[in-house]
């Protein structure tokens, strides 16, 4: 027979668009027959590998002679060729007329339509990724590969006897380990090498001979920031291969080994270009509209674009060297605001976008405001907006802007930065490759970015300022008063901002002359103090604008003015305006087209930091009665408090917290379904949490604390964990100042929450003692049950279980007093593992089985989750394995669809857990690697159970190295931690332990 990896010729080429065909078989698992999605019957085992003898015979003729070899090799029965013709004619009977036909005294099958057999589909699709990535498209090409992957299921041919049977197995299993190793070395290549790391370690340890999968593991190992593991991986190498080969490992591996020591530059990004060609590239473009009147500034735009020719490669000597760009090149516009360094920029980059054919990248940095835009999340934007998914996006500034230049590399893009604080925000948002360049405007002067063109933007000369107005205005009108015109642009400072609303003010009245405008402006106590101070001028300038408002415009002007955060939602601006959302939008973008707002995207507006701070000034001087701006702002605080306890609500069904918070007056969004509540929360964390943080030292300090506690998803899920733990350090500070022992109680429970996710345990310690001692002092028995519940988790951490336990009842018994049945259930799971700590698995499990009972029974959502993953861990320290496993797998869907990406992690962990007390150590290391991947509850400190886990699991498998590796690092984040856990990592590396 054959011994070819075998193709099917006369099957036609397989197309994703074809109808179905009637006859499908499969080889690539167990052999099996099927017309439609009838299952057809093949009969025994030796009728299914005659079956799979002639689909694997590539269309030709066995003759009786080979297909009785294929069948029972060298001792065919005696009555074997009458054996093979019943088989035939059996098949006979189940297929299609004419697809088995005997020929010269053998048999063929014939007329398969096309991708009738998998084996072929997966030949194909594993061609068509070669081809693909010789062109350089990776995405693509690994995706055919994972289809390919896809079709098997589970041995191949499986179950089929006979030698041929088993020689084309072997060499088919051979075949779909390369197509595996292929697959995993473009994942490298793209950067997700934290996602290989798990699926390689299990596969070196189903394959600890296959070298290749060693060299890729150590490279994914060493790209994750792991150097000593994959050091580890090589010594485990070397070692096993010498004791069950008596052999060195290859070249490659001994190569990577080197690098590796040397820290090989080429080593930390892939090999390959990141760009790809594919039908619909990723090409962003987010450059905002160019101003169709830009006027002047030719000195500064011949500037700017001589320099960013010499990145694209085609200014003078440009063409010299092959084409591309030759620099990565940086230009920095500073000066005050409203002089119109966003508009030059932006036109410049309109100008140059044919020289950067890869896309053009755009953020606001809002460096001008309290809180400026962090670089870890425009780099989380800009690597979506290059086409990067959500799950290869890594978590640190580091880790992002490695990944964001190594996406970039190859390209030709224009990053335009716009509004930048300082050198630091800027540094990780630039390309870093040649062809690329940046735009940056800055209110200051980026000195320290090195290597930047400096630009300094002064105002408009005369005739520059003079032609702006004119274009805006029309040249009839300035024509005939001229002095007039100059006048006002004189008045207006030179600044285009100023400039443009004056003109814009003129052009949308007729009955107006150049003249009436130029005495308005020359009213002093109007505009001429501030025309001569500075970045007063822009004040002036918006108080051109601001004069001309209708009531409505003006009230709303000043009262969303008063809201910091970066934008605001147009249910928000409804809220703090009391106006219907419609009255409102009509409004908001009236305000817009005079320039006074912006429209960050459609339903959410923000003000420039500039024109924020001149609406607080008329707030403060025009509102009336003055009690309005107070009222504007407690009403935005209402309707993120009403909108945030209902998604508290519906993703806690049976929480009766929601029942406990301050009262509003002001009603928020409802919602129906867990999905859009949940993207309400995190769309609106930045907004939310500022109007949080704006209340501190007011009135409305117990609302805002409340609205911090409902909107706790915000740490559980990792999400904006930092802006939620700066809000709850502030609003602690705030009650203690203000001696509101029950405010300052649940402020502390929130902080404490934040400490507790992120592993800090001793601080956890601190706050929620003091929570405890405010909440009882205040009467707050909801809090105090809260703070009970945390400081039952605490002394779990620090092994104290009998003092967890005190808690766990006292959380228990408020919860249930309450009538809090899903915080009583969370409780009653944390008590199974107070009681696991006190070695009474039986009763550990028990309480864990009545915590889910209760879930169950109130009907809980994402929580239901918490009381599944609380069983699972039970019933593993129980030796109950596969129930454990099936617990978890429950926990991990619904913490996957409610997005807890921490807990999700954490899940995997406790995975990882159940398949090592079940002695499947390739198992739990596989799992062990998607909790590191993921992330955790408890930050650093879990993260060491999880290594110290993985070692475990790699010790048994053999890699030696790699585990002591693991465990090294597990005991330098216990050290770091103060965690008890340090001594027990410590007992495993000791000599006596080795030996």
């Amino acid at each position: 027979m054959d011994d070819r990896v075998p193709s099917v010729p006369e099957q036609k080429r397989h197309d994703s668009h074809r109808e179905p065909a009637t006859l499908r078989f499969d080889v690539l698992g167990p052999v099996r027959a099927r017309r439609g999605e009838e299952a057809l019957t093949t009969g025994s085992p030796q009728q299914r590998a005659l079956l799979a003898a002639l689909l694997l015979r590539e269309g030709r003729t066995a003759t009786a002679a080979e297909l009785i070899d294929a069948l029972w090799g060298e001792e065919p029965p005696s009555q074997a060729l009458a054996a093979v013709r019943t088989y035939a004619s059996r098949l006979r009977k189940v297929l299609d007329p004419g697809v088995l036909v005997s020929e010269s005294g053998g048999y063929a099958v014939r007329g398969l339509g096309e991708g009738a057999l998998d084996l072929t589909v997966a030949q194909e699709w594993a061609a068509e990724a070669e081809k693909a990535r010789a062109a350089g498209a990776l995405g693509r090409a690994r995706d055919l590969l994972n289809r390919a992957l896809g079709l098997w299921d589970g041995e191949t041919l499986a179950g089929v006897p006979g030698p041929y049977a088993e020689a084309q197995r072997v060499r088919l299993e051979e075949w779909r380990l390369g197509l595996l190793e292929s697959r995993l070395d473009l994942d490298l290549e793209q950067g997700c090498h934290a996602e290989a790391v798990s699926e390689l370690t299990a596969l070196t340890a189903a394959y600890p001979l296959r070298e290749r999968l060693r060299e890729l593991l150590m490279l994914a190992l060493y790209r994750g920031g792991r150097q000593a593991e994959a050091l580890a991986v090589y010594a485990d190498t070397r070692r096993l291969l010498a004791e069950e080969l008596g052999v060195d490992p290859r070249p490659g591996l001994r190569d990577l080994q080197r690098r590796i020591l040397q820290a090989d530059p080429d080593l930390a990004e892939p090999s390959a270009p990141q760009a790809e060609p594919s039908a619909a590239p990723v090409r962003p473009a987010q450059l905002p509209a160019t101003v169709p009147d830009f006027t002047g500034r030719s000195a500064f735009v011949t500037e700017l674009s001589e320099v960013l020719a010499g990145a694209s490669g085609e200014g003078e000597g440009g063409g010299g060297g092959g084409g591309g760009g030759r620099v990565m090149a940086v230009s920095a516009l500073a000066g005050i605001g409203g002089v119109g360094k966003t508009t030059l920029a932006v036109h410049v980059a309109h100008r140059a976008r044919p020289a950067f054919p890869d896309g053009q990248l755009y953020v606001d940095l809002q460096g001008a405001g309290a809180r400026a835009a962090e670089p870890v999340t425009v780099l989380g934007a800009f690597l979506r907006a290059l086409g990067t998914p959500d799950s290869a996006i890594p978590d640190s500034l580091e880790e992002r802007a490695a990944l964001y230049r190594s996406v970039l590399d190859g390209r030709r893009v224009l990053v335009l930065l716009d509004n930048a604080r300082d050198a630091a925000q800027v540094r990780p948002l630039l390309p870093g490759t040649e062809g690329c360049a940046a735009l940056v405007t800055s209110r200051v002067r980026m000195v320290g970015l090195a290597g930047a063109h400096l630009v300094d933007l002064d105002v408009m000369s005369p005739d520059e300022a003079l032609a702006l107005f004119t274009k805006i205005v029309g040249g009839e009108r300035v024509a005939s008063e001229r002095e007039a015109a100059l006048d006002v642009v004189a008045a207006c400072g030179f600044l285009p901002l100023a400039i443009r609303i004056a003109a814009s003010r003129l052009a949308a009245r007729r009955t107006w002359t150049v003249s009436v405008l130029a005495a308005k402006l020359a009213d002093e106590r109007r505009r001429l103090d501030e025309l001569q101070a500075g970045d007063l001028a822009v004040k002036a300038t918006f108080e051109l604008g601001y004069g001309q408002l209708e009531p409505a415009q003006a009230r709303a002007f000043r009262l969303l003015g008063l809201a910091d955060g970066p934008d605001l939602s147009l249910a928000a601006a409804a809220a703090a305006l009391d106006l219907p959302p419609e009255e409102t939008e009509d409004l908001l973008e009236s305000l817009v087209d005079t320039s006074l707002l912006e429209s960050a995207a459609p339903g959410r507006y923000r003000f420039h930091d500039l024109v924020r701070l001149y609406a607080r000034a008329c707030a403060e001087r025009d509102e009336w009665p003055p009690s309005e701006r107070g009222a504007a702002l407690s009403r935005l605080l209402d309707f993120y408090l009403a909108t945030a306890a209902g998604v508290y609500a519906i993703e806690r069904p049976g929480d009766r917290l929601v029942d406990d918070l301050e009262p509003t007056e002001y009603t928020g969004l409802a919602f129906t379904e867990g999905p859009a509540a949940l993207d309400w929360l995190y769309s609106e964390a930045g907004p939310l949490l500022a109007c949080v943080r704006q209340a501190a030292g007011t009135e409305r300090l117990r609302r805002a604390v409340d609205l911090l506690w409902a909107a706790r998803d915000l740490v559980e899920s990792g999400a904006n964990s930092r802006q939620y733990e700066t809000t709850a350090v502030a609003m602690c500070e705030a009650a203690q100042a203000a001696g509101d022992m029950r405010t300052e109680g649940r402020a502390r429970n929130t902080l404490t929450s934040v400490l507790l996710v992120s592993g800090r345990i001793q601080q956890a310690a601190e706050e929620a003692r003091s929570a405890m001692e405010c909440a009882i002092a205040a009467g707050d028995a909801t809090a105090a049950s809260w703070a009970a519940q945390d400081r039952g988790l605490i002394a779990l951490h620090q092994r104290r279980y009998e003092d967890g336990k005190v808690f766990f009842d006292q959380a228990i018994a408020g919860f249930r007093a309450a009538g809090n049945g899903l915080c009583e259930a969370t409780a009653l799971g944390n008590l199974s593992r107070a009681y696991m700590g006190m070695g009474d698995i039986t009763r550990a499990v028990e309480f864990a089985q009545h915590g889910l009972a209760v879930h169950i029974e109130v009907g809980s959502t994402m929580r239901l989750a918490n009381g599944y993953y609380a069983l699972g861990v039970a019933l593993t320290k129980a030796d109950r394995h596969a129930e454990a496993l099936s617990q978890f797998s429950e926990a991990l869907t619904i913490f996957v669809d409610h997005r807890q990406r921490l807990w999700e992690g954490t899940t995997h962990f406790r995975i990882a857990e159940a398949h090592i007390a079940a002695r499947r150590p390739a198992r739990a290391a596989q799992h062990a690697e998607q909790a590191l991947a993921t992330g955790c509850i408890g930050g650093d400190r879990t993260r060491g159970s999880v290594l110290t886990l993985l070692g475990h699991a790699l010790s048994a498998l053999g890699q030696a190295d790699r585990s002591k590796a693991c465990w090294r690092e597990a005991l330098n984040l216990y050290e770091q931690n103060g965690a008890g856990e340090a001594e027990d990592v410590r007992a495993l590396l000791s000599p006596a332990t080795a030996a």
